[in-house]
C-alpha cells in the first residue's frame, strides 16, 4: 500500500514510538490522526506539523471515546487505511512481594489498557476500513499494526502483567489477520526490544551503558524511527501479513 494520501490512526502518537511513526507517515504524505491522552503534546505536534494532522484525546480502553475518535477521523479525512496501536502502560510488580499478593487491580489495569485497548481500537478501525473501496491491486483496504514487546517472549521479574498483555497481542495477531482477510485488511505486530525513548534519558549513565551492552548487535538501544521505519515497511509490503516481527538487535532478555 502506498502511504501517500492514505489516512493513518496512531495511538500513543504524541510521544515515543508513536510520535516517530506519526512523523514518518506524515512526512511520506499520509494524513494522520493522533490518539493520545497527552493533550499538550498532541496539540503541539499538530501545531508543529501543520496540515493533514489532527489530535484526539482518547483513552483507548474506552469504547465510546474510540468510536467517536474514529468517526472524527473519517469526518476530517474521509477514510482510515492504517492503524498503528502504540498506546500502552507498564507496571512492575512481583506476583508475591514481602508476603503480599500483587493487587489484582494492577494486573487488570495493564491488561485493560495494553491488550483490550489495542483490540478496542483495531476493531473499530477495521469496521471502518471494511466499508471502503480497495486501494491496492490485491484488493487491500487497510493495514493494522500492533505493538507487543520482547517481554511477550522473555518477561522479566515483575513483568507478569506486562508480559501477559503483550503476549496476548502476539497471540491474537494471526487469528485477527484470518478474521479480516476476506475484507482485504492485513494485521501484523511489532515486538520491540530496548528502544531509546525519553524515559531512558532520566536513568543513570552506568545503567544506560549496561543496557546498551545487552543486544547482540548493534550494541546500543534501538531508535524510535527504526520502529517507525518498520511500520512503513509493513504498510508498503502487501505480502506481509499475520506476522509478529521482533526488532531488538537479537537481544534475549535475562530474568532481571
Amino acid at each position: 500500500m502506498d502511504i501517500q494520501g492514505k489516512v493513518a490512526i496512531v495511538t500513543g502518537g504524541a510521544s515515543g514510538l508513536g510520535e516517530a511513526t506519526a512523523r514518518r507517515y506524515h512526512g511520506a504524505g499520509a494524513k494522520v490522526a493522533i490518539f493520545d491522552m497527552n493533550a499538550d503534546r498532541g496539540n503541539a505536534l499538530v501545531e508543529e506539523l501543520g496540515a493533514d494532522i489532527i489530535y484526539q484525546q482518547v483513552n483507548v480502553a474506552d469504547e465510546e471515546q474510540v468510536e467517536a475518535a474514529v468517526a472524527a477521523t473519517v469526518t476530517a479525512f474521509g477514510a482510515v487505511h492504517i492503524c498503528n496501536n502504540f498506546a500502552g502502560i507498564g507496571d512492575a510488580a512481583k506476583t508475591v512481594s514481602r508476603g503480599e499478593a500483587m493487587a489484582l487491580s494492577r494486573f487488570r489495569k495493564v491488561i485493560e489498557v495494553n491488550l483490550i485497548g489495542t483490540f478496542n481500537v483495531l476493531r473499530v478501525a477495521a469496521a471502518q476500513m471494511a466499508k471502503q473501496d480497495p486501494v491496492t491491486d490485491d484488493g487491500g483496504r487497510g493495514v493494522i499494526i500492533n505493538t507487543a514487546s520482547v517481554a511477550a517472549f522473555e518477561g522479566q521479574v515483575g513483568q507478569a502483567a506486562y508480559s501477559a498483555s503483550k503476549g496476548g497481542i502476539v497471540g491474537m495477531t494471526l487469528p485477527i489477520a484470518r478474521d479480516l482477510a476476506s475484507l482485504g485488511i492485513r494485521v501484523n505486530t511489532i515486538a520491540p526490544g530496548l528502544i531509546h525513548t525519553p524515559l531512558f534519558e532520566a536513568i543513570p549513565k552506568e545503567v544506560y551503558d549496561s543496557l546498551c551492552k545487552q543486544p547482540v548487535f548493534p550494541q546500543r538501544l534501538g531508535k524510535a524511527d527504526e520502529i517507525a521505519h518498520l511500520s512503513q515497511y509493513i504498510v508498503e509490503n502487501d505480502y506481509t501479513n499475520g506476522e509478529t516481527i521482533r526488532m531488538d538487535g537479537a537481544i534475549r532478555m535475562q530474568p532481571r
